[in-house]
């Protein structure tokens, strides 16, 4: 098959396959072993000589490609040369919340890919057990989600739930303790320290139209981040990263 028609969703599920690009996500690919096959550019052969050198450790194939073929494949505006196709990563949730997580990123109806490729990357700098994407959600093998994760979309279990009721409720079911992200909410992160120790899951809604109604109240708690300079708000990414460190900080006491 034509490899670049993985920018497309509904192949990528017709295959149990889709594309990365770029040495940090190539390498990281295949210490996961999710890489069946690596695409270099002919004329970066000794530019990325590492991650050949770790395909062919690994058994994976590595496939020469032409400028022409390069710019098929690539969706960045100066195109790295390097490339692997990897199997999907869709986890369960069930398995995840039988391993009794302590910190979860749920992104409910993210929309924006490279924001949700940012919270991964949050998520796996922080020490977080997955991250849960609710309801209707970027696919997480978009090729900018998977950019903006730089990698660590591999490191960590990604999970999709198309039902928002039925994947809270199993977080709150496990004994996780749901927290919503709310500008308005009636607990500060600066006076949460009690809750944050205890096994948790951070909401984080849509950057458009933040949480519904519905889900800030099936939360255990609103919180809020207050904001001490003159900005108005937070986007879904920089609030995430927030969230996360302040919940790993204190778990790690």
């Amino acid at each position: 098959m034509s490899y670049a028609k993985l920018h497309r969703s509904s192949v990528r599920r017709a295959e149990g396959r889709f594309l990365v690009e770029g040495a940090n996500s190539v390498t990281a690919a295949l210490d996961s072993g999710r890489a069946a096959v690596v695409l270099v550019r002919a004329a970066d052969a000794d530019r990325h000589h590492d991650v050949v050198a770790a395909a062919v450790e690994r058994g994976v194939d590595v496939l020469w490609l032409s400028e022409r073929a390069v710019a098929k494949l690539s969706e960045a505006t100066t195109p790295p040369g390097v490339f692997a196709v990897c199997d999907l990563l869709d986890a369960e949730l069930a398995e995840v919340l039988a391993a009794e997580p302590r910190l979860l990123a749920v992104a409910v109806e993210a929309r924006e890919p490279g924001n949700a490729g940012t919270i991964i990357r949050c998520a796996d700098a922080m020490g977080a057990d997955a991250v849960v994407l609710l309801g209707d959600s970027v696919d997480p093998h978009n090729g900018k989600c998977v950019r903006s994760s730089a990698g660590s979309i591999f490191h960590l279990p990604i999970v999709r739930e198309r039902s928002i009721t039925e994947g809270l409720n199993r977080i709150r079911t496990a004994g996780l303790t749901a927290l919503a992200t709310a500008a308005d909410g009636e607990l500060s992160l600066d006076d949460a320290a009690d809750v944050l120790a205890r096994p948790t899951a951070w909401l984080l809604g849509n950057e458009a139209h933040g949480l519904a109604d519905e889900v800030l109240a099936a939360a255990d708690h609103r919180v809020s981040i207050p904001i001490r300079g003159h900005a108005e708000s937070l986007n879904i990414a920089a609030a995430a990263a927030i969230c996360l460190y302040e919940s790993a900080r204190i778990q790690a006491r």
